[in-house]
Parts: C-alpha cells; structure tokens; sequence
C-alpha cells in the first residue's frame, strides 16, 4: 500500500486504491466518534463526550472508494450540489441499510441500532439523517479530489 505523496498540485495524494480504502476507514471512523460524543453532550449533557464505533466499521466506511468516488466522478461537472447530496444520502442509506443487513445476519445483531428512532427502518437507516448524510457527502467530495490529485 502507498502512503501519502505530496503531489506537485497538492498535499495527501493517495494513489493506491488500497491506501484510499485505508484513508475512507480511518475518515469515517473518526467522523463516527466525533459525532457520537458530541451527540451524547447535545443529548445528555455528558460533557465526558463519550464516543463510540465498532471495528466492523472500518471496512463499511472503506466502501466509500467503489460506491462513492465513481458517483461522485459521474456527478462532479453536471449536477448542482442539492441534487448530488440527495444523491449521496440515498446512496449512504443503501449501503448503511445492506451492510446492516448483512452483519445483524451474520453477528445476530448489527453495529447501530436504531429501532427506538421515529423515522426508520427496520433498526438500521434513520431518514432524519439524510441532511447530514447528504452534508457528509458533499465534504468528502474534496478529500476525494485531493487523494485522487485532482483539483476539483
């Protein structure tokens, strides 16, 4: 696997799609305990800010290199920006809602749970996410721009 080369035209071009799976991980992991213990503080005051994630989702995240960077190359030039984020949040929920699936049926139960939410389905989407889903996506589109050493 490649590590990080400072490109001519930027920093943090990852040219191994290996290395870009690594880099989708370690991002989505992060983002993951970013989020959850800053929604602990918003929703339980714990200003421990606890966070949490599962290793199982390492390789959930990794999945942002052959379902996002294509969507994101067939949008980039053509589709305004409220269109790709819808774009991305549906397809962060079918990817979230299958990789659920498959890990509740292979480990009994799935990483997240969200059965006690009022919009979701079946304990593993929550459609009051699709902003931040469609938010996510629109700030990857420049990490991927960097790591694939294009400009944008």
């Amino acid at each position: 696997m490649e590590g990080p080369v400072n490109a001519a035209g930027g920093r943090f071009e990852i040219p191994s799609p290996a290395g870009r799976f690594v880099a989708y991980g370690l991002i989505g992991w992060c983002g993951e305990v970013l989020f959850t213990g800053l929604h602990d503080f918003v929703r339980h005051r714990d200003n421990r800010l606890p966070s949490r994630t599962s290793l199982w989702m390492f390789p959930v995240y990794g999945l942002l290199l052959p379902m996002f960077e294509p969507l994101h190359e067939a949008m980039r030039d053509h589709v305004p920006a409220p269109a790709r984020a819808a774009a991305y949040a549906a397809g962060f929920f079918g990817v979230e809602y299958s990789t659920g699936w498959f890990l509740r049926n292979l480990l009994g139960r799935a990483p997240w749970d969200y059965s006690d939410a009022k919009r979701q389905l079946h304990g593993l989407i929550r459609f009051d996410y699709a902003p931040l889903w469609g938010l996510a996506g629109l700030a990857l589109e420049p990490v991927h721009d960097r790591m694939t050493g294009r400009s944008g």
